[in-house]
């Protein structure tokens, strides 16, 4: 390499730590704007009930009308009477309670919402400078941006808050997982930008295959999309428990209520993170097929019990016994979501532990 190319490259990594800075002070910008969400779109207890009722009322009379026609009976003398569409409502699991969604973290109020909108605003803008950083990153060392568990965090935060728009921009009832997503974010760059650090440089021969862009971004992707599952699965043991209570009689705090309350139901939490969790699960195995071919290629074998090979392969699994105790009838709800979160500590055991405290083939990428 030229000197001049060399400090080319030089550049484009300082441009790129550059954007990583900017982006985590934009992220924290959205971290005050969802909080401010939550806090002004709460409102007095009477209201959030009478918007929750009213809600689920006009809820129930369009999807009866929408979905059915009027149900009419004959009575005495040829004579005919309508008779009103049965209440739709939400319901967590068969045999459990019916409750509707809430109305979401601006509460439902103008403030709320417009708090909401600026949240999201600066959420996207991060996440096109922090994506800006990832190509920057790429570009200085001319190959693919994830070569050490630097590149890996910031590639998967990015891809995290892309995934979150894309779902919203897909009409999705999803920005109450904004604030829960900008912190773990926040966190993810915390840890990379001071701890996992690497300056920019070329991989080891092995590395220098197609298999890199394959192998190495699906498992980022999925990654990123088994966190949103785990997100949502987290959110839905708080909102059954809370709903456990108000069944129970007993009368939560107005923090833990103004909330919990506004969140959807933990029908619709535990809906949303099994459909993630099994929408990406065929990646992951994917993922780990690739993987096996390109060792094939690098090493002269396909599987070898290393490390990260061992976890990927504990990973899938412990996704596959989730899907499978989630079709099963008696393991719908809190049991399935703690299979869900152990899967994902898995994923989490082998990125950080695996890479850090093992030692096997995988580790000569560095940290």
């Amino acid at each position: 390499m030229t000197p001049l190319a060399a400090a080319a490259n030089e550049n484009l990594a300082e441009i790129s730590n550059y954007l990583i800075y900017s982006s985590m002070a934009v992220y924290m910008l959205a971290f005050f704007a969802h909080i401010a969400e939550w806090t002004f779109g709460s409102r007095s207890k009477v209201g959030r009930t009478a918007a929750a009722l009213t809600g689920a009322k006009e809820a129930a009379a369009a999807g009866a009308a929408a979905t059915a026609p009027a149900v009419q009976v004959r009575g005495k003398g040829g004579a005919t009477a309508v008779l009103d569409q049965p209440k739709v409502t939400t319901r967590s699991a068969t045999g459990a309670r019916d409750v509707p969604d809430g109305p979401g973290a601006a509460g439902g109020t103008v403030q709320g919402d417009l708090y909401g909108r600026i949240a999201v605003s600066l959420t996207a803008l991060a996440f096109l400078i922090e994506a800006a950083g990832v190509v920057a990153r790429a570009l200085s060392v001319q190959r693919a941006p994830w070569g050490n568990m630097y590149e890996f965090s910031i590639t998967f935060s990015t891809v995290a808050v892309g995934a979150y728009l894309v779902l919203l921009a897909l009409k999705k009832n999803i920005r109450w997982l904004g604030l829960i997503l900008v912190t773990t974010v926040l966190l993810d760059l915390g840890i990379a930008v001071t701890w996992l650090y690497t300056d920019s440089d070329q991989l080891v021969p092995a590395l220098h295959s197609y298999w890199l862009w394959i192998h190495v971004s699906t498992a980022i992707f999925c990654g990123a999309v088994f966190y949103i599952g785990a997100a949502g699965a987290v959110l839905y043991l708080f909102r059954d428990s809370y709903e456990s209570r108000l069944e129970a009689g007993r009368t939560p705090g107005r923090f833990r209520s103004s909330i919990l309350e506004r969140l959807p139901s933990a029908a619709s939490l535990d809906k949303f993170s099994y459909r993630i969790n099994a929408a990406v699960f065929p990646l992951w195995t994917f993922t780990i097929i690739a993987g096996a071919i390109w060792a094939g290629d690098a090493w002269g074998r396909y599987w070898g019990w290393d490390p990260k090979e061992v976890w990927s392969f504990v990973t899938w699994v412990a996704y596959a016994c989730y899907l499978h105790a989630r079709a099963t009838a008696g393991w719908k709800g809190r049991k399935a979501a703690y299979l869900a979160l152990f899967a994902f500590a898995c994923w989490i055991w082998n990125y950080y532990g695996v890479n850090i405290l093992l030692s096997g083939k995988h580790s000569y990428a560095g940290v």
